[in-house]
């Protein structure tokens, strides 16, 4: 059995308030893992060309203040 297959087999296990819990946990470890992976992007300049496309567009009256 796969650790996936194992942890899929203990989350169905768990009690109510448990699988709360889990949820709360794991949308900040999620989050977490999200935010490591757009700073090391940004950092490699993967975002570049889509900032510039930005920049260029609100510049041309393309975007509204929210």
């Amino acid at each position: 059995m796969s650790k996936v297959e194992n942890v899929e087999r203990e989350v169905q296990g768990l009690t109510p308030s448990e699988l709360t819990a889990f949820r709360r946990w794991f949308l900040e470890f999620d989050a977490q893992a999200w935010d490591r992976q757009i700073e090391k992007d940004v950092r490699k300049g993967k975002l570049d060309k889509l900032a510039g496309e930005a920049l260029a567009a609100h510049r041309a009256g393309k975007s509204k203040e929210l």
